[in-house]
């Protein structure tokens, strides 16, 4: 069995923390210098990149396992999880991305799975850190200091640009082997 390396790094945090807004600021600091960026997200719902009524759709529905939607601009392959109520598996899923287009993929969510994360932690929500209890998390992105000590290195929450100077210098803590 073959495999691919790529540096991974997970963004995780409670729903509504600002874990999007946060990679959405971020991917263009890094993209700027000059890192091509994929990016992973972990739905906890059901969702369709599809229109209801279109072809692709009826035939999805209709049983298809695979659906390939492609334009001039871009594509995207939908699959059927061939297990209904299962999370889907981290490496699995980086294993779908072309890596070898890209020098970097963000993920957001999948904190269970076993990967270098960073916590966005907004002390003023309420929500106790996620740190204490997940070894893989190595830094937390916050606006002010979490309450529970000893805590990872804290990273400024709204400083795109430090936060990808921390991602390039643990560039290589990030690596990860993905099965082909």
């Amino acid at each position: 069995m073959s495999e691919r390396s790529i540096p991974v790094v997970g963004f995780v945090a409670p729903s509504c923390t600002g874990k999007t807004t946060l990679v959405r600021q971020l991917v263009p600091e890094l993209s700027a210098r000059g890192l091509r960026v994929g990016y992973l997200k972990h739905a906890h719902h059901r969702f369709d990149l599809d229109t209801p009524g279109k072809d692709s759709f009826v035939v999805r529905e209709a049983g298809a396992r695979q659906t390939l939607l492609a334009s001039q601009a871009r594509w995207a392959l939908q699959v059927e999880n061939p297990v209904q109520g299962e999370d889907p598996d981290l490496d699995r899923m980086l294993s779908r991305f072309e890596l070898d287009r890209l020098d970097l993929v963000i993920v957001e969510g999948f904190k269970h799975a076993d990967f270098p994360k960073i916590e966005v932690h907004r002390p003023a929500l309420g929500q106790p850190p996620l740190y204490p209890a997940d070894p893989g998390i190595i830094a937390v992105a916050t606006d002010e200091p979490p309450p529970i000590h000893p805590h990872p290195p804290l990273l400024p929450l709204n400083e795109p640009a430090t936060l990808a100077d921390f991602i390039l210098s643990n560039r290589e803590r990030f690596i990860r082997r993905i099965p082909d």
